[in-house]
């Protein structure tokens, strides 16, 4: 296959009088790339349990992008080790990189020792996600980098990047922090009254992502009236405090796989993009060899929704890979089978059958092993369960649940079937494009090549669209955008 390779996407496309030029790190709010001091207005999104590892973050940040380091579900020493990790590389407080907080109250405490982990690290960025409402910890993290220049001026050391599928959620994080939680924080000592003072007229968080249609947990929801929804929002947060609306940007993530999608965020005015499932099947991604070669393999249409494991109870679901797997389907009757049965004794042979199949062993020793894990690290749970047989059911489908994540990151490939893998229909639209292309081939699909083709591609399109609305008559064929390879 012959390899084209481009120029860096700083060059003019067009001549040197064209007004309507456009260059890739012109797209997106300049005001974020000069906050986080990256090149472009572009996210290395954070995907759970490592999957964005340490490896990726440096690689975006070298590229001129904002990185995200998968920290959510990580244990506190392993997130450290991977902070140690990305400082070695770029350097004790480098710009552009942060780390993934996500909500757990399912586990107390956790949150909070995160959080102590990241001040004390000093780690200047943070994405929250998963979040109904704001925490204490969430809000302390915030107003812990609050304090008044000299010349009265707020300053900030500590950002919030808040990601959202809801205006109800985006609200709580434009508006100032509630003076509940402020007034809980100071008594308890984690910020003083000064921060709390200032955390009490500004935004919790100037960085609003609306997650749209994505993979792992997801609302589903399109792109177009989510990101209008928030900029409504803002809005009114902005008019209820006094806030100036230009200090909160608003980005978009979910469905960005292709040139045409990133074009289409930035055109609708997203400060920056994020993108998730494409950067999963990349060469620094956390998920085995197996796995991205399932991805790579993907069409638009080969998601599902299925039971997530954090909250299988509830009903919750995470949109994953279906091809090559049967994660989604097993993950769906056990669910249905936990709605309709009292205990596993309950169920038809067939279900039981089906239980031991997915299992890959007794259901009595899956649940000897979830037994001695709950006793080590959470047992009132374990009580709970072996009071109610049906709760017993539901731990041990949590655990395959669990573990369909870990098999395909681990590339254990006699669990292959039953790889969980979080997948949204960008990978599927990503891997129609750049057939034929050099992206094809995983080994070619850095961070930096799939975010330069995006961008590039973006710019392009952005500047004939510039050209057709200024009255030009532009070729629908000039709107097509192939893959290559950048030095």
């Amino acid at each position: 296959m012959k390899v084209e390779t481009r120029q860096p996407p700083l060059t003019k496309q067009g001549s040197e009088n064209d007004t309507a030029a456009v260059y890739a790190d012109w797209l997106g709010d300049h005001a974020f790339t000069k906050t986080h001091g990256s090149r472009f207005a572009y996210i290395v999104g954070e995907m759970a349990r490592g999957i964005a590892t340490p490896h990726m973050v440096i690689a975006a940040v070298q590229a001129g992008l904002v990185g995200f380091y998968g920290s959510a579900g990580l244990k506190p020493d392993t997130i450290a080790a991977g902070l140690d990790e990305i400082e070695a590389a770029l350097g004790k407080g480098a710009p552009a990189w942060g780390a993934n907080l996500i909500h757990t109250p399912q586990q107390p405490g956790y949150e909070r020792a995160v959080v102590d982990l990241f001040l004390s690290r000093g780690v200047a960025r943070v994405s929250a996600s998963a979040f109904m409402q704001l925490s204490p910890e969430i809000v302390r993290y915030s107003a812990a980098g609050l304090s008044r220049a000299a010349d009265g001026s707020i300053q900030r050391s500590t950002y919030v990047f808040a990601k959202v599928s809801r205006a109800e959620v985006a609200r709580q994080f434009m508006a100032p922090a509630p003076d509940a939680i402020l007034k809980q924080l100071v008594s308890r000592g984690d910020i003083t009254r000064e921060q709390a003072e200032i955390a009490a007229s500004v935004p919790v968080a100037l960085d609003i992502t609306a997650e749209a249609d994505s993979g792992g947990h997801t609302d589903n929801r399109a792109a177009g009236p989510l990101f209008s929804s928030l900029v409504q929002a803002r809005r009114q947060v902005c008019e209820e405090h006094g806030i100036n609306a230009d200090d909160i940007r608003i980005g978009l993530g979910g469905g960005i796989g292709t040139p045409w999608a990133a074009a289409a965020a930035f055109q609708m005015g997203a400060a920056y993009i994020i993108t998730g499932s494409v950067n999963q099947a990349a060469v620094e991604s956390g998920l085995s060899l197996a796995g991205r070669k399932l991805l790579a393999d993907a069409g638009p249409a080969d998601v599902s929704m299925a039971p997530a494991a954090d909250m299988f109870e509830q009903g919750v679901e995470v949109q994953v890979l279906k091809r090559g797997t049967l994660f989604a389907m097993r993950g769906k009757r056990m669910r249905e089978i936990y709605r309709t049965r009292t205990s596993f004794a309950d169920c038809t042979p067939q279900e039981q059958a089906f239980i031991e199949t997915a299992l890959g062993e007794p259901y009595a020793a899956a649940w000897e092993k979830t037994r001695a894990y709950m006793s080590a690290t959470n047992p009132k749970e374990l009580a709970k369960a072996e009071a109610d047989p049906r709760h017993q059911l539901a731990l041990v489908f949590r655990r395959y649940l669990f573990f369909g994540a870990q098999w395909a990151r681990e590339g254990d490939e006699t669990r292959l079937r039953d790889y969980q893998i979080w997948c949204g229909p960008a990978m599927g639209a990503f891997n129609e494009w750049v057939k034929g292309s050099p992206l094809e081939a995983l080994e070619n699909r850095t961070v930096k090549q799939i975010a330069l083709n995006l961008l590039d591609g973006a710019a392009h399109l952005t500047r004939l669209q510039a050209r057709r609305a200024c009255g030009e008559n532009i070729p629908q064929s000039a709107f097509d955008y192939r893959a290559g390879l950048f030095e």
